[in-house]
């Protein structure tokens, strides 16, 4: 029998641990970096996750996109293009060696800025799959990221420093084997790019009525091109991915400000609570009531009902 050792812990998770001190996410004073700690492994939790890197320093995770399952530990990061819907899993966690790690939102503008300065060739409009991946840890990009980290403790540095270690990760990101993902990001003419402006209409007008050759119109695809690049970076449709946004924000109306379960429907697009009810019971598994129920009895490491990546 084949023995396989686990992976090994990330230097990392020694600058992380004393700034998370119990279960949850954590924002820090560098915009864009959350710190994330989970004691228990957690079953798939429903979560999107923005343009990120993700990065496990101690512990494992996966993330499901679609059907697709992707793990990652202290050697392999996650780095996510696109704002997915998806499913946040925590597999290897305990009180005594807990699941920490870290969310760096990716900025586009930077990378664009580094590709540009770096001479690196843009992405053209060749497709890359799934608007997710796994790439490999190296040494280079995890000391880039402890200097980050190590500024926490010298916040009076982080206007002056945190720019210059944030460039030369999203340098090191790129020159990873996760860079033509990344350089499709920021090719304006790529279809990486023109199905990230749609999603960013749909986050705004969710509640509206779709018209899937409008959008298609707006971001300059036609309607089959827009549609099987939509699918192939999302693993949605147009609509369902619309439908995603409303039942999740309505989860929230009702879970965070109190909503009624019909205002909720309402307040998302709905124009019958009936159908909302069992659009929402599909996805989430129950009831708008009793999932509501359910997610206030939780830890709230497990009631995820935002946009947090971890």
């Amino acid at each position: 029998m084949i023995h396989v050792s686990p992976p090994q812990e990330s230097s990392l998770a020694s600058s992380i641990d004393p700034r998370v001190s119990h279960a949850g996410d954590f924002a820090t004073a560098i915009p864009g970096l959350a710190l994330f700690r989970r004691d228990h492994p957690v079953p798939p939790s429903i979560c999107i996750v923005e343009p990120s890197l993700i990065l496990v320093a101690r512990g494992e995770k996966r993330l499901w996109v679609g059907a697709e399952g992707y793990r990652y530990d202290s050697s392999r990061f996650l780095i996510t293009s696109l704002e997915l819907p998806a499913n946040s899993e925590v597999l290897s966690a305990s009180p005594e060696q807990p699941c920490v790690g870290l969310v760096l939102k990716l900025d586009v503008a930077l990378l664009a800025e580094v590709i540009t300065k770096g001479g690196m060739p843009a992405a053209r409009s060749r497709a890359i799959g799934a608007g997710v991946g796994i790439g490999s840890m190296v040494l280079t990009l995890e000391q880039a990221l402890g200097r980050l980290l190590a500024l926490l403790d010298e916040p009076e540095a982080i206007p002056v420093l945190a720019p210059l270690i944030l460039r030369e990760v999203h340098y090191r990101l790129l020159n990873s084997d996760q860079a033509a993902r990344l350089c499709q990001l920021t090719a304006v003419d790529g279809q990486g790019y023109r199905i990230a402006k749609a999603i960013d209409w749909l986050k705004l007008n969710y509640g509206e009525p779709l018209r899937i050759e409008e959008l298609a119109a707006r971001v300059q695809m036609s309607t089959p091109t827009f549609h099987h690049h939509f699918r192939q970076l999302t693993a949605m449709s147009p609509l369902q991915y619309q439908k995603w946004l409303r039942l999740n924000e309505a989860r929230r109306l009702m879970f965070s400000e109190r909503f009624e379960v019909s205002r909720a429907a309402f307040a998302v697009g709905y124009e019958s609570p009936s159908q909302f009810s069992r659009e929402y019971g599909r996805l989430f598994g129950r009831a708008p009531r009793d999932d509501i129920a359910q997610l206030r009895a939780q830890p709230p490491e497990e009631a995820v009902v935002s946009s947090a990546a971890s």
